[in-house]
């Protein structure tokens, strides 16, 4: 039976809000993965690191997710946008489709992740 205690990511202070966010690794559906962290409207949401088109990493930079503006993570292969809060695809090739959420706590300055039936801690 997994584990589904919240596993720790970062300082709050390294995930700037509308910019930089951080990776973490996971194991999705037995496969290695990594998930990550943003933060928009000062609230901190968590998705696997996985495009909705076609599942390929998100970032164009390690933990760079958002487009110029701040207001969209974009995919930099496909160039679809996505909300941030919802992860729901506003533009591109996956329009209407969703990224994977992952949740995520932000408590006494430290962010963590909480695993579920898909995505699990990584493999040791």
């Amino acid at each position: 039976m997994p584990d589904f205690s919240a596993i720790a990511v970062c300082e709050s202070a390294a995930v700037i809000e509308g910019g930089r966010g951080v990776r973490f690794a996971v194991t999705a559906a037995g496969a290695d993965a990594t998930g990550f962290v943003i933060r928009f409207g000062g609230v901190v949401y968590g998705y696997l690191n996985r495009c909705a088109h076609v599942p390929i990493e998100l970032d164009w930079a390690e933990g760079e997710f958002f487009e110029s503006s701040g207001l969209y993570l974009m995919c930099a292969t496909h160039g679809a946008i996505y909300a941030p809060e919802s992860g729901r695809c506003e533009g591109g090739p996956c329009r209407g489709g969703k990224l994977r959420a992952i949740a995520v706590t932000e408590t006494n300055g430290q962010i963590a992740w909480c695993p579920d039936t898909y995505v699990t801690a990584a493999k040791a």
